[in-house]
């Protein structure tokens, strides 16, 4: 059956839709608070008064359609009437993101105020229209709430600890497995490539051997990652988003000190090859420090010495 025109609708069926989305609304914002009370508790808050605020307005339209057409509300949904814009699931998406969810809460209550105001220009009901008032009024009032993060319940103290929240899930998520595949692509690699090198004398061997191996690792960092844990108990987010942050990254770290051996020059190659090296050891180190919380000096030293030694293994391998 083909979705209806809103301008077709009847004024009961016009109520029944209301009365469905705000029962999809309280649900939604349920599933907010339930997804975000662990790390958001704040903001969990805000979406239970939110939740329980659609349960007393569908209460209200339930009470005016009995009144006005009597005991059976018809099943009409948002998807049946053209006009509402499709929501993507994020509600079902673990773990949440807040500002998603901020952002679809203001979506949502900016639909349904319009959607009511349209309704008040069609209802002839003088009593619907009222009510659709007021409830529209309370929609634009949600909205601000949602807009302004919920002043009420975000005081400064509850920001700071959502703000943490947020950086260590950030940490978790992203900037651990895309660290494990730094070092892993930066220091790993370290010792075919050089052992290429001073092996063959010859740059593209070289860049040959450090192509497959940082392609190679980077297969392997990110399966390991993806399936090492699933996220379900440590909150670190989707495995296979994880397995891919560590995989690129993993190649990458590689890479880096393998395209320089595109030079021809033998001996300049291994030079800007080396100077990339050490770039990419400050970066693990600065990584380690920002979000690690370790002084950098001793990030330094011991990325420093990690490198070092896989290095002088590569060399040593490659002249014996």
């Amino acid at each position: 059956m083909a979705a209806k025109n809103f301008d077709e609708l009847t004024e009961r069926e016009m109520l029944a839709l209301a009365i469905s989305l705000e029962e999809q609304d309280q649900r939604i914002y349920a599933d907010f608070a339930d997804g975000l009370r662990e790390s958001y508790p704040a903001t969990a808050k805000l979406f239970d008064d939110m939740q329980e605020e659609e349960s007393r307005h569908r209460a209200s339209l339930i009470e005016m359609f009995r009144r006005k057409f009597g005991e059976h509300i018809p099943l009409i949904r948002r998807e049946d009437v053209k006009g509402f814009v499709a929501r993507k699931p994020v509600w079902l998406l673990r773990p949440l993101r807040i500002n998603v969810v901020r952002k679809q809460a203001e979506l949502m209550e900016l639909e349904t105020r319009r959607f009511y105001e349209r309704v008040m220009q069609r209802a002839s009901d003088a009593s619907i229209r009222k009510l659709l008032g007021d409830l529209a009024a309370t929609e634009q009032q949600h909205y601000a709430m949602a807009s302004s993060l919920g002043e009420t319940y975000l005081t400064e103290s509850a920001r700071s600890e959502e703000d943490s929240a947020g950086r260590r899930l950030f940490v978790l998520q992203v900037v651990q497995p895309g660290l494990a595949g730094l070092i892993d692509g930066s220091v790993s690699t370290l010792a075919p490539v050089f052992a290429a090198a001073f092996a063959t004398r010859h740059s593209w061997y070289a860049f040959l051997v450090g192509l497959a191996a940082s392609v190679g690792a980077g297969i392997s960092m990110g399966f390991t990652e993806a399936m090492s844990d699933d996220g379900s108990l440590t909150g670190r987010g989707q495995p296979w988003l994880r397995g891919a942050i560590c995989g690129l990254m993993t190649t990458a770290g590689g890479i880096g000190h393998t395209l320089p051996f595109l030079i021809p020059t033998f001996h300049l190659a291994l030079i800007v090859a080396t100077a990339v090296v050490l770039a990419e050891l400050g970066a693990i180190s600065y990584v380690r420090h920002r979000y690690m919380d370790t002084p950098f000096l001793q990030a330094a030293f011991l990325a420093g010495v990690g490198g070092a030694l896989v290095f002088l293994a590569g060399v040593l391998i490659g002249s014996s």
